[in-house]
């Protein structure tokens, strides 16, 4: 056992010792560090028949894991329920459009060279995503964060990691079924995802934010961050006991912690272990490559990485034109999304390691991902110049269409919010479809919970099969609770619905509650039907539901009020989590997306490294505006934000700046700011700090000062703490307190202020 500890660690080292220096030359030549752990893995791995300093699959298959939990989780940071809500429908629909586009597109590549359905769907999960690291690393370095097509990229960047994990739970159940062919099957699983995802979330939501709170009033740092470890790792395993990945259990817990306000806490306290697991995936994926393999597939590389350039720039153009993006915009950000990365290595493995396709996927994947990650930067940076370009030589035909089509768009929304019906139903549709997923999800994941009882308290525990009384007793408490608010939600619809139709009738109130009822039966019958599918139909089945139906309407009849208030503060603690002004997505429509091309101005982020030379300078002293012409627009410093920052705002290290100007203005600025000359910087002296007790010699000229005419503060850094005279002391004496000869006087300082201190009241007795 302590010699494979010791081989763990020794790989571990080898790889962080080769990724760091691979991937520091990769960044000096212009390529990104994820480039460099890749090589770094190919370099060290298994395959390199020149360097084979790690060989251990096992090792290298737990360490890619550990990286993968860490990189997932960086990513669920991202995906704030929040931010999905800002987004809107639309951009849901975009990204929906071009990976439907993705899929039937490859769908014909494979079938034209004699491929099979299932080959079909995994190659286009693998380029149907993007790489959320690998793009958001190129918009930052080209300083198009805060552009708009920087912008739509990045929203785009998160509804694909909800593709992501819908890719990856139905790829799994093909891997499971064996095949693509198990239609109800992988519908049922879609389904079971969407349930455990409510379930956790909801869960997640309640206790995360409670747990965190906790931890931050009664824990310091390290055993909050041993917490969040525990959660973390936690979470990812409740995930892969329920049939699904590592991945998913990660990124949930990371959507959950970006509702709270530890996001950034949580996202600072894990910032270095995140750099040093994401590192260790990348140089694992690069180490389960087979050159030889790879060296086979070259040719279809190649191919692959021009198919996949062209059509991600043309589907996603696509999907963004649909929902109203100008050309232009939509253009540019599909230029930007070509890169591939982290969840294509992923769907890539999963697919070879369950023999559905071929060996030669895996090197592909990362061939493609090496290739588009190499070329992204340049047609990022080209961008503007290319759609320029492409938009000048549209025909007029299609410029026309798309002008026409763009104002159908805003009749359209216009229409929309003058709708009535859905305004008032919405928020009532979305509580309805939460509650009928929650509720899935219990039922659903009831019998591994049961099971996990029994196997810890026993099948007799209390008393004969107490473990099963009290767990399904609990269970259907747990469910009415939902069940009574869904049923709220449907009558309040149903009203709403007999009431909008039978206006204006002549015997409306007549009709009115015939209607109501009909609704109301057919959603009973619907409910009905629902429950009877996914109510365990085996084992205790027979006693459970006569229990459910009895407790139910015990339950209905004595604490249906106290279930409503149970449901509003569920409800209200949930939504305050994830409450936000939503606000609808399209391109003529969205405040924050609008297009400033005719001003030539660009607002782009820096953040200050820790040795910067420009750390611990004011604005004003660093004269940005008059050297550059660039200007300070906001500061952001542990996750708040200062508006317009004043000239003598100081400026310190980690500090994540906007600037604004044109390109070239902004380029030098961000370049100044980022400047590291190598200078040493004074180390702190904080630690010590201390107090020493001092006697006035007599004869000072100190006697019969007071402490602001001798003003040791300004002049040695020491600071007066407290006077001894006369068998008396006083305690943070004030400026005018004379000081005498005799006096003891306690001094606050660095044992060297202090020691110059002494020297200058030494130095003046003697004189």
């Amino acid at each position: 056992m302590e010699a494979e500890a010791m081989h763990f660690i020794q790989d571990l080292a080898v790889i962080l010792a080769v990724a760091a220096p691979v991937a520091w030359l990769c960044q000096r030549i212009g390529l990104s560090v994820i480039v460099g752990f890749i090589v770094a893995g190919v370099v060290v791995g298994p395959h390199a028949p020149w360097l084979s300093l790690v060989t251990d699959a096992e090792r290298i298959e737990v360490m890619a894991q550990i990286g993968l939990v860490f990189l997932m989780f960086g990513i669920g940071l991202e995906l704030s329920i929040r931010r999905l809500r800002r987004l809107g429908v639309g951009l849901l629909l975009a990204v929906s459009v071009y990976a439907l586009l993705i899929y039937f597109l490859v769908r014909v590549l494979v079938f034209s060279i004699g491929g099979t359905s299932t080959e079909a769907l995994f190659l286009a999960g693998m380029l149907m995503i993007s790489s959320s690291s690998i793009i958001g690393k190129i918009l930052r370095e080209t300083g198009a964060t805060h552009e708009r097509h920087g912008q739509l990229a990045l929203g785009a960047l998160v509804v694909e990691d909800v593709v992501a994990v819908l890719m990856l739970t139905l790829l799994g159940s093909i891997v499971q079924f064996g095949g693509a062919g198990e239609g109800t099957s992988l519908l049922g699983s879609i389904g079971r995802l969407g349930a455990f995802v409510m379930l956790m979330g909801i869960a997640g939501l309640l206790l995360v934010p409670w747990a965190l709170k906790k931890m931050s009033i009664a824990a310091d740092e390290e055993l909050q961050t041993l917490g969040m470890a525990g959660l973390l790792f936690s979470l990812a395993v409740v995930a892969q006991l329920a049939g699904y990945s590592l991945a998913l259990g990660a990124i949930l817990l990371g959507a959950i912690v970006a509702e709270t306000p530890h996001r950034m806490q949580i996202e600072r306290i894990f910032e270095g272990m995140r750099d040093v697991f994401s590192a260790v995936f990348f140089v694992a994926i690069g180490m389960q490559i087979d050159l030889g393999l790879l060296g086979e597939s070259l040719p279809l590389v190649v191919g692959m990485t021009f198919f996949t350039l062209l059509v991600r720039s043309v589907t996603v153009t696509t999907g963004l034109s649909l929902i109203g993006t100008t050309p232009k915009d939509a253009l540019r950000t599909g230029l930007t999304m070509t890169p591939i990365g982290e969840f294509s290595f992923i769907i890539a493995q999963l697919g070879v390691a369950a023999a559905v396709v071929p060996e030669r996927y895996y090197p592909v994947a990362v061939g493609v991902s090496l290739l588009t990650t190499l070329i992204a930067p340049l047609l990022t940076r080209r961008s503007d110049r290319i759609a320029t370009g492409l938009i000048a030589r549209q025909p007029r035909w299609l410029s026309d269409w798309q002008g026409y089509y763009h104002g159908w768009l805003e009749r359209l929304s216009a229409r929309s919010k003058r709708n009535l019906f859905w305004q008032l139903t919405r928020k009532r549709l979305f509580q309805i479809s939460a509650g009928l997923l929650f509720v899935s999800g219990l039922i659903v994941f009831s019998r591994d919970l049961f099971a996990l009882t029994v196997s810890w308290l026993g099948p007799d525990w209390l008393f004969p099969n107490g473990p099963a009384v009290i767990f399904w007793t609990l269970l259907v408490l747990a469910i009415l609770t939902p069940m009574v608010a869904i049923w709220r939600n449907i009558s309040a619809m149903a009203m709403l619905y007999a009431e909008m139709t039978t206006r204006g009738n002549e015997r409306s109130r007549r009709f009115q509650p015939i209607v109501e009822l009909g609704l109301k039966a057919a959603a009973a019958a619907l409910l009905y039907l629902w429950l009877m599918s996914i109510l365990p139909a085996e084992g205790t089945a027979r006693w459970l539901l006569m229990l459910s139906a009895a407790i139910a309407a015990v339950a209905v009849l004595v604490l249906r009020r106290r279930m409503i208030y149970w449901h509003s503060e569920l409800e209200v603690g949930v939504m305050g989590m994830i409450s936000a002004e939503a606000r609808s997505m399209t391109a003529t429509s969205a405040p924050w997306l609008q297009s400033h091309d005719d001003w030539s101005i660009n607002v782009a982020e820096c953040v200050i490294p820790d040795l910067a030379d420009c750390q611990g300078k004011s604005i004003k002293t660093l004269r940005l505006r008059s050297r550059f012409g660039c200007t300070v627009v906001g500061i952001e410093r542990h996750g708040y934000m200062v508006p317009l920052p004043g000239p003598e705002t100081v400026l310190f290290a980690r500090d994540k700046v906007l600037l604004m100007g044109n390109p070239e203005q902004v380029a030098q600025g961000r370049r100044f700011l980022g400047t590291v000359s190598g200078t040493p910087i004074v180390n702190s002296d904080f630690e010590e700090v201390c107090m020493e007790a001092l006697i006035v010699p007599a004869g000072s000229p100190a006697a019969g000062c007071t402490l602001a005419e001798l003003a040791p503060a300004q002049k040695y850094g020491v600071l007066v703490a407290g006077l001894h005279r006369g068998g008396s002391r006083i305690l943070n004496p004030d400026a005018g307190e004379k000081v005498g000869a005799g006096d003891e006087i306690l001094a606050l300082g660095t044992p060297e202020q202090i020691r110059n201190f002494r020297s200058w009241l030494a130095e003046t007795a003697a004189e």
